[in-house]
């Protein structure tokens, strides 16, 4: 909790936490953790794109599988290391989340979830340390920091884990951000090689899986009352630019019935988002933006422009909603004498976590509650993770914690210090049951 306060203080704007991809701040908050993955005995290093990574071999991190022996066996079987492996050739399991925010962002998205993998580390590395002797673990624990989960500078979420991914698109070399500098510019400014970004991908065959724990960024788990909840899946998305086109006239000149007001129209397609989407179960719209123009007081608005965030459990519902929302402008812009067009911009499917995964957790989180309690809550993130782009190369699996009155991406962002204790614990103990998996 001391360390998330740390973090907080290294931000661009004072009296603000704004920590974007490829800044100042980026560099300061990589060498922070590089030191802290140092401290556990992690070789570190910042990888081709910028994210931060710290690593313990098996021997390292110490004969887990002793310990985890005594956790159930019951879980399904997934393929692991070759029994002669080198402990330097053995698939790593990822812990990880990210160290960028929003602007004027809380201090704990992302990074209360890097900083609890850092602390699971710093547990599995101390069993061997206190002289007990275990069985080899058969895999090595990384440690991942992503540096671009919010896409808060380039307007692209996801660049640091697409790069791990594989994934990396080579036209986003000419995103900009607010001030025209180009990604590729910031790149070579920050000290990266664009021509290497192939080199932070990762293979399939190098990892074990990915581990995620994240704050819910909602109130589902408040409400319950519960500290812990296994994740299933992440919410597909889609996302889209809309410009609403009608004419600009005098203000006072111009009579209602001659008036073709494009702000109204995109002012009644927002309230047509929300009538529709709350008519949905587990979809949600949002219109975020929202400008007119040309922006004087005195003229009717002859053209809008505003965004619309779709997202939903599974792909095919969210589609049709959006097939919806398009039919129902059709309507709104025809009565108005308007035209409209989208432009989609970004889309990205539902990922849904492993099952073994989500079992690993499950048990990791049971170990943490009552005797005789109920099993941990189950619940879909309606937010996007770095998951999304790592389930595109390995299994994942996450694990939420409490959020307070979920609010999340605001200052008034909340954890408490014995939910993140409960979640360290979980954590440890999805890993160790992950360890006693018996091998193909």
């Amino acid at each position: 909790m001391a360390r998330c306060d740390e973090l907080a203080r290294v931000t661009a704007t004072p009296g603000r936490i704004e920590r974007v991809y490829l800044s100042p701040e980026h560099a300061r908050v990589n060498r922070l953790v590089a030191e802290w993955m140092r401290e556990i005995g992690m070789t570190s290093w910042q990888d081709a794109a910028g994210n931060q990574v710290g690593r313990l071999d098996p021997d390292a991190a110490g004969s887990l599988s002793g310990l985890a022996s005594s956790r159930s066996r019951s879980l399904p079987q997934r393929p692991g290391p070759a029994a002669d492996a080198g402990p330097r050739d053995a698939p790593a399991l990822l812990l990880g989340s990210h160290l960028d925010t929003v602007p004027d962002a809380g201090r704990f998205d992302g990074i209360v979830g890097v900083l609890m993998a850092l602390e699971v580390a710093r547990l599995l590395r101390s069993i061997r340390d206190d002289g007990t002797v275990y069985a080899p673990f058969p895999f090595a624990l990384e440690v991942i920091a992503f540096s671009d989960e919010e896409g808060t500078r380039f307007g692209k979420a996801l660049l640091g884990s697409s790069a791990v991914a594989g994934a990396w698109d080579d036209s986003w070399w000419e995103l900009t951000d607010g001030d025209g500098v180009s990604l590729r510019h910031a790149f070579r400014e920050f000290g990266l090689d664009p021509g290497r970004i192939g080199e932070a991908a990762r293979r399939p065959d190098e990892l074990v899986g990915y581990l995620e724990a994240h704050i819910e960024q909602g109130p589902e788990l408040d409400r319950r009352g519960e500290a812990l909840a296994v994740v299933s899946s992440i919410a597909s998305a889609r996302r889209f630019q809309l410009v609403v086109e009608g004419e600009a006239r005098h203000a006072g000149g111009t009579p209602y019935d001659m008036r073709r007001d494009a702000l109204l129209g995109a002012s009644e397609a927002a309230l047509a988002v929300e009538r529709i989407c709350r008519g949905e179960h587990h979809i949600i719209g949002t219109v975020g933006q929202l400008e007119a123009f040309p922006g004087a007081v005195n003229i009717v608005p002859g053209e809008a422009h505003f965004s619309l965030d779709l997202r939903g459990e599974f792909d095919d519902t969210r589609d049709r909603v959006w097939h919806g929302i398009a039919r129902e402008l059709d309507v709104i812009m025809g009565r108005r004498g308007l035209r409209w067009h989208a432009r989609e911009v970004h889309s990205a499917p539902a990922v849904f976590c492993a099952p073994l995964l989500q079992d690993v957790v499950r048990a990791g989180i049971g170990a943490t509650l009552a005797p005789g309690a109920d099993g941990p809550a189950q619940i879909f993130s309606r937010a996007g993770h770095d998951a999304m782009a790592i389930g595109g190369i390995t299994d994942v699996g996450m694990l939420f914690l409490r959020n307070p009155d979920g609010i999340s991406h605001h200052p008034d962002e909340a954890v408490s210090a014995a939910d993140v204790g409960a979640s360290i614990r979980a954590l440890a103990e999805s890993v160790l049951h992950l360890a006693a998996e018996p091998l193909a």
